[in-house]
Order: C-alpha cells, then structure tokens, then sequence
C-alpha cells in the first residue's frame, strides 16, 4: 500500500492537509501529515533545517513505513528533498508542490531574492512571521481560507531557513514529480526545469495559487495519486 507523508510549508502544521488526507485515504491509501519541529503543536521545540530532514527521516523510520511518497509543499521541498534520498528503498517517489528545491550546501533563503526576509527574522526573535492576509490575495483562496491560514499560522523558525542543505547524490537521481502551481508563476525554479527538460523528473500543473491543500484539496489529491504511479 502506498503511504503519503505530507508536510506543508513555511507557517504551517498537519492541519493544512485536513483536506487532502481524507481524500487519499478514501481512495485507499496510507496517509501521515507531519508537523515539522518548532511549528503548529510543536512550536515551542528548537529546530534548524537538518531537525527538519530528521523529523521526517524519524517519521518514516520509526513508523516502518514502506512504499513512501513524501510530498513536500514550498519551504518544505528543501527538508523533504533530503529526507528523500535517505529513506532508501522505502522511497516511492517524491513529489514537490510548488516548493523550494535543496541544493547542497545551499540554504533556503539562498535560492531567491530573500533581503526582506533576512531583515525581518532579527526583528521577531529569529523567527519569520507569518505574513498578512493581503499577501494571499489572487492565490486562489476564499477569505475564510485566508482567516485560517494567517490564523492558526506560527512563526516559522529562522535557522531553518539560514542553514545548508546537505546532499549525498545528485537531486535528478530521484524519483520525483513537480507541481507547478500557476497562479503563483508559470515555471518551476530553474533546477527543476532543465531536471524535467532532461526527462528526469515529471512536471505536473495545476491552475491555482501557491496553497493548493486549501484552494483545490481534492484536485491535489488526484495528482498526487498520479504522480505515486510515476
């Protein structure tokens, strides 16, 4: 039986898949959705980026799961993209929605235009503050969509976005699938698009914005259930 580990992004906890899960299951799948350390629940437990890649290493490990797909949605494609290559043969596939990439040695703030970002964390205790509800907007959501997001949101811990990325192989010797969502820009980052120009990775798209587990939960879904059968 395929078993999806599904860890959202930047802000976020397992309550952002409260939608998608149930749909996965429905189709008969195993489903876990995994809070990363210092976030939702856990907010009050130190964490840096490899915390992260262990959280979900640890997950995998101590569950015995098998025949895993890990989907990592934007900040978290960086730990899951780790976690991936050390789970071994109990890796399926990974699939990556909308998300930052890891790059070795690089860290998550290295891979775009991140000055404001780097600004703002001295001035919240090392932490990146969730953003305001205008940021959401012609993403797709539904005000009440937005209200939760920013309202049960926490500050996302700052060392996980300084510290480097750490990988043992090439990222394209994975098994993996991204989901470009459109409405949050019409191509991948550029690693990905020469990965999926060269037919090592698969690209799929969905036509809405960044935070698709909210906008189109069963949509997303469906194209995770594809993306599992490679």
């Amino acid at each position: 039986m395929t078993h999806f580990v599904l860890v959202a992004g930047a802000w976020l906890g397992a309550w952002a898949w409260d939608e998608v899960a149930p749909a996965l299951r429905e189709a008969g799948h195993g489903v876990d959705a995994l809070t990363l350390s210092g976030l939702a629940e856990k907010r009050r437990t130190p964490a840096g980026q490899q915390t992260h890649v262990r959280d979900v290493v640890g997950h995998v490990e101590r569950h015995d799961l098998r025949d895993v797909v890990l989907v990592g949605h934007s900040y978290s494609g960086v730990p899951v993209g780790q976690a991936a290559e050390r789970i071994g043969d109990r890796l399926r596939r990974v699939v990556f929605v909308d998300s930052s990439v890891p790059v070795d040695g690089q860290s998550f703030l290295d891979a775009f235009p991140s000055d404001h970002i780097r600004e703002a964390l001295p001035a919240h205790g090392g932490d990146w503050p969730p953003l305001p509800a205008d940021d959401y907007a012609g993403q797709d959501l539904t005000d009440e969509q937005i209200h939760r997001i920013v309202g049960e949101g926490t500050p996302h811990p700052g060392a996980t976005l300084t510290e480097p990325a750490v990988l043992g192989r090439p990222l394209g010797e994975l098994p993996a699938t991204y989901v470009k969502c459109l409405l949050d820009g019409p191509e991948p980052p550029p690693a990905v698009a020469a990965l999926v120009r060269e037919g090592r990775w698969e690209l799929a798209e969905m036509d809405t914005g960044h935070w698709p587990m909210f906008s189109q939960p069963r949509q997303l879904a469906r194209v995770l259930e594809t993306a599992a059968k490679g």
